[in-house]
């Protein structure tokens, strides 16, 4: 498995369990009878950045302990042709959701749902573009 490929797993791993714990536990905050305030909202996110960058910094330094010669690596060509693929893919992603959460859910939502909606949009765009870079890691993508 190349370097930038076992990044973008590490982040994806990341990613899907901080920001799915946190969307999992705002889920369960109104039903549950929590104090909605924004206290609740700004606790929760801070736990699911430290969940996050935890994982990220724990994956990062294993993974250059067990291969210091790779990370000294620039990227090649493959790897920036990877990485704008992904990276187009998220923006596509990112103007859709977005449209979604400024134009239609201000409509029927308000307050922090549109805002948790706003926040979710963005991590989905970021595991969408880390999906597509494993995958094009994965089936050997050449451009």
């Amino acid at each position: 498995m190349a370097y930038r490929e076992k990044l973008a797993w590490i982040e994806l791993i990341g990613m899907t369990l901080a920001y799915g714990a946190y969307f999992v536990a705002v889920g369960i905050v109104e039903p549950v009878g929590v104090r909605d305030t924004t206290l609740t909202y700004v606790g929760l996110f801070g736990a699911a950045t430290v969940v996050r960058l935890l994982v990220l910094g724990g994956g990062w330094l294993t993974l250059r302990i067990q291969s210091a010669a790779e990370t000294r690596a620039k990227p090649d060509e493959r790897d920036r042709d990877i990485g704008r693929r992904g990276a187009t893919a998220a923006y596509y992603t990112l103007m859709v959701l977005m449209l979604w959460v400024g134009v239609v859910l201000p409509l029927v939502e308000s307050g922090w749902k549109v805002a948790n909606s706003a926040l979710a949009a963005i991590v989905i765009a970021e595991l969408v573009r880390l999906a597509v870079t494993v995958t094009s890691y994965r089936r050997g993508w050449h451009g």
